[in-house]
């Protein structure tokens, strides 16, 4: 069943319609691994009264957009168009999800297509080291996986798999957002409020240093290090406090780790946190790129950055900033409408309704110093690090890691 959503944004000459189908990559089963990323793009390769041109020709002829992507907990399918030709279009998005051609000439471009993307994957370094750092945090969990899939398990993948899939694909819950009346949904402002109250244990607190690290070997003059772990699901009241750590960690040049690894030291080419909203329990980590001859050097700091953060609570000045800059992104973040929709629509399959911008930064400032300390002892007291960079080099922080974690 589609639930359908209206928001009250039409002061734009666009429209847009979010589908967000609850399921993605985490519906994959064992050995197939890659098969909702087909059958994703498989939807917008043709539907009832239209083949795989016609509708491009067809959307294209309105100056519209159609997108898909595939996420690790839902598929996000969506069209945008000048507001005087919404109506001509928004219909396609019933015909895409309910009735789609999926015609096996077009399975077999897609699948070529996931492929190609796993295989241009595999040759990135930052890709590689993320993808070790999840599969030891995750172990066998959805979200140890690459959305794109399996190398080997596309290959096998065949057509009536995926038609297979599509049955499972009809009944999972779907949610449709616009801030077109063409909807006919139900206004997200009568949605009542929910509070973000789920809470998380420590995961994988019990492995040892070994167990927590993971490299590898590539000979280029760069070293990229990761180092985190899993967190808490976005229904929980955790969130926060985590965004606002993650603040006061990489936004901006006032930034701690801009200002230790570039501005006092300048030895990274990338630096950031990374930290996506998830179902389930989100991934936090911070993630560098430095030259082999200041790797060490580099996880030095780290270390030093790490114990500070499980000893010592922010001072005033530093929270204040955090959650200023927060503040800030989340005025950055409205100023978009797709991602105004792909958020709210996505936190409405969570079982999260909005909160008002005034109710958001009351949570932020009712967050303390205390709280980022007893999170950070939470979760990160026994971390886990990816790199991906010198065998010789790898194993020296390899000796260093034991000592420190």
């Amino acid at each position: 069943m589609l639930k359908r959503f209206f928001l009250n944004n039409q002061k734009r000459n666009f429209s847009t319609a979010s589908i967000w189908i609850k399921g993605g990559s985490d519906m994959d089963s064992a050995g197939k691994k890659g098969i909702n990323k087909i059958l994703s793009s498989l939807l917008t390769r043709g539907c009832e009264g239209f083949n795989n041109l016609s509708l491009s020709e067809y959307i294209e002829s309105y100056g519209a957009e159609l997108n898909q992507e595939v996420f690790e907990d839902g598929i996000s399918i969506s069209i945008k168009s000048l507001n005087e030709y919404f109506n001509k279009l928004i219909p396609l998005l019933d015909l895409i999800v309910y009735k789609p051609t999926l015609l096996e000439i077009e399975f077999q471009k897609v699948k070529k297509s996931s492929i190609d993307l796993i295989k241009k994957d595999k040759e990135n370094p930052f890709t590689i080291c993320f993808e070790k750092w999840r599969r030891i945090v995750y172990s066998n969990h959805p979200y140890a996986f690459n959305a794109n899939g399996d190398a080997n398990d596309v290959s096998k993948i065949t057509y009536k798999d995926v038609l297979l899939e599509f049955k499972n694909f009809k009944s999972r819950d779907k949610y449709l957002i616009s801030n077109s009346l063409e909807v006919n949904g139900v206004s997200i402002e009568t949605l009542e409020k929910k509070p973000s109250e789920e809470k998380s244990r420590p995961i994988n607190n019990d492995l040892s240093p070994d167990e927590r690290f993971e490299f590898n070997n590539n000979d280029s003059n760069q070293t990229i290090i990761m180092v985190g772990n899993q967190t808490c699901s976005r229904r929980s009241s955790e969130y926060l406090p985590l965004k606002v750590l993650e603040s006061y960690l990489s936004y901006g040049m006032s930034a701690s780790l801009f200002k230790l690894f570039r501005e006092k030291n300048g030895i990274t080419y990338d630096l950031g946190v990374y930290y996506p909203v998830r179902s389930g329990n989100a991934p936090f980590l911070v993630y560098l790129s430095v030259s082999n001859k200041k790797a060490l050097f580099a996880f030095e700091l780290l270390s030093t950055l790490w114990k500070d953060l499980l000893l010592k609570p922010l001072i005033d000045s530093e929270i204040f900033l955090a959650k200023e800059k927060l503040k800030g992104s989340f005025l950055l973040g409205n100023q978009s409408l797709d991602e105004i929709l792909q958020r709210k629509i996505q936190l409405i399959s969570y079982g999260i309704t909005s909160i008002s911008e005034l109710d958001l930064n009351s949570k932020i400032d009712e967050t303390s110093s205390l709280d980022i300390l007893k999170l950070t002892n939470k979760y990160f007291s026994k971390p886990f690090m990816s790199i991906s960079g010198n065998k010789k080099i790898c194993l020296e922080i390899l000796k260093k890691w034991r000592q420190n974690f």
